[in-house]
């Protein structure tokens, strides 16, 4: 069997993806490697026989040993926002040295045209990738579920839920049904370059969004639409950083240009198993869902 190395593996998607390697897709343990800065958060996987390896995005040097004997990387997108580029380009060009035969990219929707800040590091990786006359798979990742617990406990908490997003929708998706997808596609990889939208099978406003969450907790939400200006002043006015408040802003802006909602049944075809809706995900989580 082929070696499938997961880069990022102590985060919460890439430790995911290893679960579903291991449990959905049936892939061995010896035949997955688990990469990350520091290989002690890895030794759960240790335990199971999967091979661990150093990889730090930040000493390039080091990266073209650390891919050898690769036929499959799993390149998750750095936490590194401002410096991904960078450092995704040596990733690339180390997977290129070290002859990975194909290198599978995490990436977001709409990520070349996408208003969200971080947008343009996404697109800026997905060319190199493709001019690295490298196989490739990309993963576009929708919007997270999980994105919920940052902005809906305030909005719990005071009653009233400021978004600037309008009447744009989200895609939302379990991070779990990203994770079961991308194992999937790299179990069993296409011959062709091929790129996937992983995003959930129904979209909503924050409004439709604010309504399901008052009917799980049994509170209600009023949503307050405001400008960009008057959220990001907001935010600000609350304390949110400087170099924060913005990147914040722009998801709501992205939000409302459509650039989080597309139609796309990659993920549960990938996965071939329904996705966890949203109601569904809420009412598990409710207790989150208060702060």
């Amino acid at each position: 069997m082929s070696k499938i190395l997961i880069s990022g593996a102590s985060g919460n998607l890439g430790g995911l993806v290893i679960k579903h390697l291991l449990e959905s897709q049936g892939i061995a343990a010896q035949d997955i490697i688990a990469a990350s800065r520091d290989t002690s958060k890895l030794a759960a996987f240790a335990a199971k026989g999967v091979e661990l390896r150093t990889v730090d995005f930040a000493n390039p040097a080091t990266l073209a040993s650390a891919f050898q004997g690769v036929d499959r990387l799993l390149l998750i997108s750095s936490d590194a926002i401002g410096a991904r580029i960078e450092q995704h380009k040596a990733a690339i060009d180390a997977a290129k040295q070290a002859s990975v035969g194909r290198i599978f990219y995490t990436s977001m929707l709409n990520a070349d045209t996408s208003k969200v800040l971080f947008a343009p590091e996404h697109a800026a990786t997905e060319a190199n990738i493709k001019a690295s006359c490298l196989a490739y798979t990309i993963f576009r990742n929708g919007w997270y579920m999980e994105n919920l617990f940052m902005a809906v406990p305030p909005a719990v908490g005071n009653g009233q839920w400021y978004t600037s997003a309008g009447d744009g929708k989200t895609a939302y998706i379990a991070r779990e049904d990203i994770a079961r997808a991308i194992a999937a596609g790299l179990a069993n990889p296409v011959a062709d370059n091929v790129t996937y939208s992983l995003n959930g099978d129904a979209s909503y406003t924050n409004g439709e969004i604010a309504a399901l969450v008052s009917e799980v907790i049994d509170k209600p939400i009023e949503v307050i639409n405001l400008t960009d200006e008057q959220l990001l002043n907001g935010l600000l006015a609350v304390g949110i950083a400087a170099d924060v408040a913005p990147l914040l802003v722009s998801f709501d802006t992205g939000t409302r240009a459509g650039d989080l909602d597309i139609a796309s049944n990659d993920a549960a075809t990938l996965a071939n198993i329904p996705l966890v809706s949203l109601k569904a995900f809420l009412t598990d989580n409710a207790a989150k869902l208060v702060g």
